[in-house]
């Protein structure tokens, strides 16, 4: 059987005719947890009274994908024989979630950062009739290929190709496949800017290098790794954009390496979304490259407009 974990805030309300009107699904990134979004920094800046999405009137959804957190995972027990499950799988799963679990029969909201965003482009296509907003952070709606996808190989390549990995089946976890997967990840989602000021001397870069490979590696599963960037390898939402009914809010940032906007693929792909509007976030201070998408003080002005502008408004009934 497989477990899907998640937690709750708040309380779903039903219109007159018993659909769920406020319920907001959230969906984290590759080694990310729905707890991850109980943090200051963004459910601090969304959930709270009076906030864009004050838990006193939404109905908030965290799980914990396939493979995550405290989700069935090959580190459970069945290692590299747990089942190869896709991004699409990691979609029908949430939605049994909401519907056979939650009794929760439409979402207000799908908001998603990095993986969690291609799942919002995976959801607006295979159940449009479900949500009436999608807001992917940090994605494209089409396979990934180039550099994104090298990163991706090299990720799996690193971790399979130590002879400690012994197809899976390590009692101790192969470490310099493990870390060369970890360096080959830090430096796809990070930041110059930031992480200069975070170390702004030659010794206290090799300090913070040294203790970030320590905690990480030490907090990682080999296997549950190599399943996680194994998933996306059938992701591709681009034939199928038409079909997307949902009000879409895409965001990406400029300095995100894992989705550079000089690709010029968001241009391309949106003007097929019907009800969709993308915004590219410059560079600056604040921005966090692709950690952008975890940081509502930077783009929650947009959230809050597209919140304000869905339809049907969010009923009154507190059944």
């Amino acid at each position: 059987s497989m477990n899907l974990h998640y937690r709750t805030i708040g309380t779903p309300r039903r219109d007159a005719s018993g659909v769920v009107r406020n319920a907001v699904l959230i969906l984290h990134g590759t080694g990310g947890t729905g707890a991850g979004f109980l943090s200051q920094t963004f459910g601090g800046e969304l959930f709270g009274a009076g906030q864009l999405l004050d838990a006193t009137r939404y109905f908030i959804i965290l799980p914990d994908g396939i493979g995550h957190g405290k989700s069935s995972k090959p580190s459970d027990a069945m290692h590299a024989r747990f089942p190869k499950y896709t991004y699409d799988d990691m979609v029908r799963a949430q939605h049994t979630l909401l519907t056979d679990r939650l009794q929760v029969n439409h979402l207000r909201l799908v908001l998603g950062t990095s993986m969690g965003a291609m799942h919002c482009w995976v959801w607006g296509e295979m159940y449009p009739d479900f949500v009436d907003g999608l807001v992917p952070l940090a994605s494209a709606p089409t396979a990934i290929a180039g550099r994104n996808r090298v990163m991706r190989k090299m990720i799996i390549d690193s971790i399979t190709q130590d002879p400690d990995w012994k197809n899976g089946d390590y009692v101790e976890q192969p470490r310099k496949g493990l870390a060369g997967a970890i360096n080959l990840l830090m430096m796809m989602t990070s930041s110059p800017l930031q992480w200069h000021k975070t170390a702004p001397t030659r010794d206290a870069a090799d300090k913070w290098y040294e203790d970030q490979i320590k905690s990480r590696v030490a907090s990682t599963d080999a296997n549950d790794m190599l399943y996680q960037y194994n998933a996306s390898r059938d992701y591709d939402p681009s034939p199928n954009l038409e079909k997307i009914t949902a009000a879409v809010l895409a965001i990406n940032s400029a300095d995100d390496v894992v989705n550079p906007p000089e690709l010029g693929l968001m241009e391309k792909l949106m003007p097929r979304v019907k009800r969709g509007r993308y915004v590219l976030i410059p560079t600056s201070d604040k921005t966090r490259g692709h950690g952008t998408h975890s940081l509502p003080t930077v783009w929650g002005q947009y959230l809050s407009e597209f919140v304000k502008d869905l339809t049907p408004p969010i009923s009154t009934d507190r059944r």
